[in-house]
């Protein structure tokens, strides 16, 4: 039997407060039986569970990629002020940490998103990123990201201003567009304007599951712990 292809860059366990239903024992047993090769986990703002599932990866045979859905100011992460009730205040943003030099970046830009950006959520910006990028790979996240939430408000111009700044900041092949199947009814235009963005400027794209528990029977339970 062969390994699985496909290995979750965009999982949230139980350490996404409120909003991840991965248990980690559980996670583990069910890669396992998936036969993946590798498995991420990229909690909401947080690193609190990244030495539990690294040990607990590591044990159960799985390469563990650490990494963090952080969320972005759209400006200074010291600007605490929401100017507009439709205007957020993050985006999100998936980082991985590709060796000791990104998780050490990675827990960095985490530990300042408390610090210094916390306004609702721990927040970083751009500024944070730029100082912090080397050794991590960045995914553009879920519809809450920046660039998939400028590409379905029709600003194209500027998803792709912003593409290319974060192509700059993470060169060789370390930004990649994330594309979900989940339902949503935005999802399919958002995966084609994407699709269109990464021929535009030669990015390349990623499949992610955006996974918030286990089996779909696991449905109801997530919905209550919301």
């Amino acid at each position: 039997m062969q390994h699985s292809d496909f290995v979750h860059l965009h999982l949230h366990t139980q350490y996404s407060l409120l909003d991840g239903a991965c248990q980690l024992d559980k996670l583990m047993a069910k890669a396992k039986e998936y036969r993946m090769p590798a498995l991420a986990m990229t909690d909401h703002g947080n690193l609190f569970g990244a030495v539990h599932f690294y040990q607990m990866a590591e044990k159960a045979g799985l390469k563990p990629i650490v990494g963090c859905e952080v969320y972005v100011a759209p400006g200074s992460r010291f600007d605490k002020s929401k100017r507009s009730e439709d205007e957020a205040t993050n985006h999100h943003l998936i980082l991985l940490c590709q060796n000791h030099k990104g998780y050490q970046n990675l827990c960095r830009l985490v530990t300042a998103g408390y610090l210094e950006g916390f306004y609702y959520k721990p927040r970083i910006d751009a500024e944070l990123l730029e100082k912090h990028c080397e050794g991590l790979i960045a995914l553009t996240a879920c519809l809450k990201g920046e660039i998939p939430s400028l590409l379905l408000a029709g600003k194209t111009s500027e998803a792709r201003a912003r593409a290319g700044w974060f192509k700059e900041r993470f060169p060789d092949g370390r930004f990649y567009l994330e594309l979900q199947e989940n339902g949503l009814p935005d999802q399919p235009r958002a995966n084609q304007e994407l699709l269109a963005l990464g021929q535009a400027l030669d990015l390349p794209v990623v499949a992610t599951n955006d996974c918030h528990y286990l089996n779909s029977e696991d449905a109801k339970a997530h919905d209550v712990l919301l």
